[in-house]
């Protein structure tokens, strides 16, 4: 029995509870799980999983298990990870997360760019705006978009990200153009869950107001936000790294634009400096160099 692929099924069913979605995860055959299982069970002399018709948990055992096993798993991929080349190209398997807009306006193209540089290295993207747990779910690294980033992590500044409203020509032809923040409150206006939902926030020449803006839409997803406003659907404040392409084309116009958004930070998270493999760290470099010459 291979005792370490063993563990990785293991690992896998204990995390999804599915014998089946474990299977297609690992493209194997639902028998062969089993038959993994069943041979670390043996091997260890315990049953590490209660099984029945509804639903996979973990015995006692089982939970050991995973916290062991899951240790020496991860110090495996360390290793494969700190194995370099002959040519000084990098192997093993990075972890990411990131939101869904900064992955497809920026991260996927840096990535793609990066693992062509390092054709050894496998990556594993993790699309989603909600908070993870980096330790719990394993993962190297995380892209975050923040005015402050959790304390508890170490940060990395990748770039600044600034912020522009736009809207489509057509919808401003109807509604008009705003002249000044407040006439912002007889538009329609779409907002982030996460970011402006009930107020945005402009500066001048040393003065700031805060308009009350009525959102007529809230969603948790910038890109599907650029796709409320290109449908006509109101004003929205986007990051500039989303929508430069989309203002080039003329697809949509900027709205006030001698007024300033507040700026955030688009960071790399990640848990400890200790060992950090030449894989992260490389990664982490190129990034900072590739972003630090884009006009956002």
């Amino acid at each position: 029995m291979d005792r370490l692929t063993a563990l990785k099924v293991f690992s896998e069913v204990a995390n999804s509870g599915s014998f089946t979605a474990t299977a297609d995860k690992l493209d194997m055959s639902r028998a062969m799980v089993t038959r993994y299982v069943e041979d670390l069970e043996s091997w260890l002399g315990a049953r590490l999983l209660q099984r029945t018709t509804r639903r996979v948990t973990l015995t006692d055992a089982g939970e050991r298990c995973l916290s062991h096993g899951q240790q020496m798993l991860s110090l495996m991929e360390d290793m494969l990870e700190e194995t370099v080349w002959p040519e000084g190209q990098l192997r093993g398997q990075l972890r990411l997360t990131c939101s869904l807009s900064f992955a497809y306006a920026q991260l996927v193209a840096a990535l793609t760019e990066f693992m062509h540089i390092h054709p050894g290295l496998k990556v594993d993207l993790n699309v989603s705006d909600g908070a993870l747990n980096l330790v719990d779910a394993r993962m190297d690294l995380a892209i975050r978009i923040s005015s402050d980033p959790d304390p508890m992590l170490i940060s990395r500044p990748l770039a600044a990200c600034h912020s522009v409203l736009v809207a489509t020509p057509a919808y401003l032809a109807g509604a008009g153009m705003p002249q000044a923040p407040e006439d912002l409150l007889q538009h329609r206006c779409l907002s982030h869950s996460s970011f402006g939902k009930s107020a945005w926030i402009f500066q001048r020449a040393g003065q700031s107001e805060e308009i009350p803006v009525v959102s007529y839409l809230t969603v948790n997803d910038a890109t599907t936000l650029m796709q409320a406003a290109l449908a006509d659907g109101g004003i929205v404040m986007l990051p500039v790294y989303l929508v430069n392409s989309a203002i080039r084309d003329g697809q949509l116009t900027t709205v006030l634009e001698d007024w300033k958004l507040p700026a955030f930070t688009i960071c790399a998270l990640y848990p400890s400096r200790r060992h950090l493999s030449p894989a992260v760290r490389s990664l982490l470099d190129f990034l900072v160099q590739r972003f630090a010459s884009l006009n956002w």
